[in-house]
């Protein structure tokens, strides 16, 4: 009796993709460095979400600070901090 390959296919296809680009992009991506003014810009953000807006440019920031305690027993914690900023500068040249 022969396998149905359908199914089997999309999870190749969909897990081959994400390989592909995790490739692709680990390829593309140079050493990084510390900065420590974008450390301490990052940590003085406010929770949540601003956007700025003057012509020509769009600035955003964005912090979301979270505990997670898995399983429920109260041993584990951790503290999960995404923070971002982002700009967005059109200019004609």
């Amino acid at each position: 009796m022969p396998l149905p390959l359908a199914p089997i296919a999309g999870i190749v296809l969909r897990y081959g993709l994400v390989a592909a680009a995790g490739y692709a992009a680990s390829r593309k991506i140079g050493k990084g460095f510390h900065d420590q003014r974008a450390e301490e810009a990052l940590d003085d953000l406010d929770e949540g979400l601003s956007v700025h807006r003057r012509p020509g440019e769009l600035k955003g920031t964005g912090r979301l600070r979270r505990v997670i305690v898995p399983g429920g027993d109260g041993r584990r914690r951790y503290e999960i901090d995404i923070s971002g900023i982002a700009r967005i500068r059109v200019r004609c040249v």
